[in-house]
């Protein structure tokens, strides 16, 4: 169970730093904050950055073995790291509308997916 809960934590923070890092450019698209100052996007990146880090931390403490969890510190790395990739291949699709999915990033998630797996071989 500490597995699914770090993969939901991690889920979750990576949308969060998605939209931390590159939502104010879809903002500035919509004309939200497009005469906003940079200190101020960045101020506000860092709020949403912060809720990032609430549901980040906790979800690899849960999932470090260190704290009886699953995962070594190499495995909580590599799996957040396909998480962060996928949640931003989605994000760039669905909600910037930047493109569209093609072969190269099917292949892309596939050597993902077999970096997860050389992760996690004994």
């Amino acid at each position: 169970m500490k597995a699914f809960y770090t993969i939901v934590l991690l889920v979750i923070s990576n949308i969060f730093m998605t939209f931390a890092w590159y939502g104010n450019i879809k903002l500035t698209e919509m004309g939200v904050i497009k005469d906003w100052p940079l200190i101020l996007i960045i101020l506000a990146s860092w709020g949403v950055a912060l809720l990032e880090y609430i549901v980040m931390i906790p979800g690899n403490r849960i999932g470090s073995m260190v704290n009886g969890g699953p995962f070594t510190l190499v495995q909580l790395k590599v799996i957040q790291e396909v998480i962060s990739l996928i949640v931003f291949a989605i994000i760039t699709f669905k909600v910037f509308k930047m493109g569209e999915f093609n072969v190269n990033h099917l292949i892309a998630f596939g050597f993902l997916i077999l970096s997860v797996y050389f992760v996690f071989k004994k």
